[in-house]
Order: structure tokens, then C-alpha cells, then sequence
């Protein structure tokens, strides 16, 4: 057998099992939410016949409001995040992709170390910084450890397609006497869109997602998002399986409708300025 042969049906085995292994978590996710508790634990694998609809109906009229309270938490948490992120990101991006001085390259390599650093490993210094300043189990102070986190990734998503914008474009606003800002905003920013749509559907999906640090920076006194109702919808003597899997199907359809929305712009944003260093 030759080696063009062996590839033949090697790559597609291998694409076949890693799909598998991918959709395989979201099969169990899917079956589950159709199914009675009791069907879940005797064959969870199993499909639900007949389905029902009950353990979406349980969690959407749970008398605590578990899952509502947490949707309007994360929907606020995530909207004022990516905002904020964003407008920060391009900005920061755009500086550092436009001037090659000593300090910005120092600042590329600052943001490069904090992307190194993991969530739990500051987790402590935060709370501690949160507390003295008074923005402890408040979303405020969530939104802040927020932007300072990501911040670098998004910065360096922009500055990678600013890079693909010819200078000349700016130049020629410049003649035409726009300041420095007002280049940014109407001329670059509108060109930025596809690297926007890339910031806004990962970091969006990263903090949606998120689950240490609104656990432990929000605290019980300012409710839940719907990653931490997930956890405490699970009780040391939980046996409604129906309603974990329903909470973590509703939690996933805001995401999947965020990134349906600006797909069309995702690809573009990740491969812009892979030509250009």
C-alpha cells in the first residue's frame, strides 16, 4: 500500500473519530432534554420516545426563578463585557499596530504574559483588590476582571487586521483635516468589522460561558448566571436529572444564536493578516 493510498483513508478516520468525540457530549445534552428522569439514569444514551417537553417547562416555571435571574445576570455581564472589550481592544490594537517604537513593543509583550496566566491562578489577588475596593459581589466588579483578562486577546486579534489596512487611507483623511480620533472611529473602526465579529463571538462565548469567576465574585447576594445556576441546581441529593440537562440546553441557545449572527464575519477576522506580519 502506498503512501497517497494510506492517506486516502487515513484523514477521514481520523476527521470521523474527532467529530465523534466532539458531538458526542452534545448528543447525550439533546436525547436527555426529551426524556423523564428515570429514562436518563436506565439508558441515558437512549433515544427519547416519546419525547417530552416537561423538563424545559420544570425550569422555565421553577418557583426560585433559577434560570431567569441567571439569563438577565449573564445577558447583562456579557453585553457590558464585550462592549467595553471591543471598543478597548481596537483602539489598543490600532496604536500597536501603527507604531513600532521600543514601548509598544513592551506593551505586546506585557499583554503576551498576562494571556499565559490562568483565571484560578489571580483569582485571589482579585477578590482582595475587588474588596478594598468596594466592587466585591457586584457586577461592576465582575465586568472589570473581565475586560482586564481579555483584553489582550482582543487587542491582539486587531492589531493583526490593522495591519491589513493600507495606511494611505488615513493619510488622505488626514489631509482632509480629520483629527486623530475621528480616523479611528469613521475610517479604520467601520473597516475593523470582521475582526470585531471575531472579539465579540469568542470572548463573548468565553464569558458566557465562565464559571469561577462569577461564582465567586457575585456571590449568592447578586444571584447567579446560568453557568453557576447549573451548579446549584445540583444538590447533594439531586436526582432531577431532566432539569441539569434542560438548564444547560437553555444556557446554550443564547450562544449558539450570538454566534449565528455574526458568523459570517468569523473567518475573515481570524485568517486577516496572516499575510502580513
Amino acid at each position: 500500500m502506498t503512501a497517497k493510498q494510506t492517506h486516502s483513508w487515513l484523514r477521514p478516520t481520523i476527521g470521523t473519530f474527532v467529530t465523534a468525540v466532539f458531538f458526542l457530549p452534545l448528543y447525550l445534552v439533546l436525547v436527555n432534554v426529551f426524556k423523564p428522569g428515570e429514562e436518563i439514569i436506565d439508558g441515558p444514551a437512549s433515544l427519547p420516545i416519546p419525547p417530552t417537553l416537561d423538563n424545559i417547562h420544570d425550569v422555565l416555571s421553577r418557583p426560585d426563578h433559577l434560570f431567569w435571574y441567571g439569563l438577565i445576570n449573564s445577558i447583562e455581564v456579557t453585553a457590558i463585557s464585550i462592549t467595553v472589550l471591543t471598543g478597548l481592544s481596537a483602539m489598543c490594537g490600532y496604536y500597536l499596530a501603527r507604531n513600532q517604537g521600543i514601548g509598544a513593543r513592551i506593551m505586546l509583550v506585557v499583554m503576551l504574559a498576562g494571556l499565559m496566566i490562568p483565571p484560578a491562578v489571580i483569582i485571589g489577588p482579585i477578590t482582595e483588590v475587588l474588596r478594598s475596593a468596594g466592587l466585591m459581589t457586584s457586577v461592576a466588579g465582575l465586568v472589570l476582571v473581565n475586560v482586564g483578562y481579555y483584553v489582550p486577546f482582543g487587542v491582539f486579534v486587531f492589531a493583526g487586521f490593522v495591519k491589513t489596512i493600507p495606511i494611505e487611507i488615513e493619510q488622505a483623511a488626514a489631509i482632509d483635516g480629520a483629527g486623530r480620533m475621528r480616523i479611528f472611529w469613521q475610517v479604520v473602526f467601520p473597516l475593523l468589522r470582521p475582526a470585531a465579529a471575531s472579539v465579540l463571538i469568542f470572548l463573548g462565548v468565553w464569558i458566557w460561558n465562565d464559571f469561577l469567576n462569577p461564582l465567586i465574585i457575585l456571590g449568592p447576594a447578586q444571584g447567579t448566571t446560568v453557568t453557576v445556576g447549573i451548579y446549584r441546581a445540583i444538590g447533594e441529593h439531586q436526582q432531577d436529572y431532566g432539569a441539569v440537562f434542560a438548564l444547560m440546553f437553555l444556557a446554550s441557545l443564547p450562544v449558539l444564536v450570538f454566534y449565528l449572527a455574526f458568523q459570517r464575519h468569523f473567518v475573515k477576522g481570524l485568517t486577516a493578516g496572516a499575510s502580513k506580519g
